[in-house]
């Protein structure tokens, strides 16, 4: 096994992080458009699926994408898990399920 060298870790600007609602209006209204923004982007995919069952057609649907899209949320998730961010983890496991029944839809049409 080889040894790995160069393991960079990643170094924060701030030794400790700000706090949950942030305290300043500003940051604590973007705090909230994330989680918003986090709970809202999975309910925009719904009405596609609900497209394809109710037409039983999924004609213009593109499988490919879809599946890209899918991958990316798997991903993001990582990425979220690692940085402990939950608007990040929330929404992409979300989207990811949503992603899964428009490619099976899609498949199934």
């Amino acid at each position: 096994m080889l040894p790995i060298h160069h393991i960079n870790l990643r170094k924060r600007a701030s030794k400790t992080l700000d706090p949950y609602p942030h305290p300043e209006r500003l940051k604590n209204l973007i705090d909230k458009a994330v989680y918003a923004a986090a709970l809202l982007t999975p309910v925009v995919t719904i009405p596609q699926a609900y497209q394809i069952f109710a037409v039983k057609s999924s004609a213009g649907v593109s499988v490919v994408s879809w599946i890209c899209f899918a991958s990316a949320n798997i991903v993001w998730t990582i990425y979220g898990v690692v940085h402990k961010e939950k608007p990040i983890i929330i929404s992409n496991i979300a989207n990811f399920f949503i992603n899964i029944v428009v490619i099976v839809a899609a498949l199934m049409y």
